[in-house]
């Protein structure tokens, strides 16, 4: 286990400084009502926002059921309301969930129209963290497991 960790997570003081850089993911999508499952490959950039905070752009390729396209997404990562912590926005700025990862796990909700997405964040060690959304509702029964590697 490397240091500082406990309980095979690790402690992260300031979200938007262990975040800054570039990340390698990988991300799974599986659809549990019908068992299809996808998978996501690419990389996230978290560069500097204007007036302080993180761009997320996150690129690569969706394969589902076998047709491979291109994908990407930006989310802004905005300082919190707690030193360390981060306010987490979609790009055009509405509301997505907060970030606390000084106890290496984070659980966030975000509601959205009749579903609800739970998040869980945790941070492995300095250079590996992972996400992993329950995304529940009328229309949707989905788990997505996203894993983040620093690259160096």
């Amino acid at each position: 286990m490397a240091e500082g960790t406990k309980d095979g997570v690790w402690p992260v003081p300031d979200v938007l400084a262990y975040l800054a850089g570039t990340w390698r993911v990988e991300r799974t999508v599986r659809d549990l009502a019908g068992g299809d499952e996808g998978r996501f490959q690419g990389t996230t950039v978290f560069g500097p926002l204007d007036g302080g905070g993180l761009l997320h752009e996150e690129s690569g390729t969706f394969t589902w059921q076998g047709v491979a396209r291109p994908a990407e997404r930006t989310l802004r990562f905005l300082p919190g309301p707690t030193p360390g912590t981060a306010d987490v926005r979609f790009a055009d700025g509405r509301p997505f969930h907060d970030l606390d990862l000084s106890g290496g796990r984070h659980v966030a909700d975000h509601p959205c129209a009749a579903d609800l997405y739970r998040g869980e964040f945790t941070v492995r060690d300095a250079d590996h963290w992972r996400t992993v959304w329950r995304v529940g509702g009328p229309a949707k029964d989905l788990l997505l497991t996203t894993d983040y590697a620093r690259v160096v």
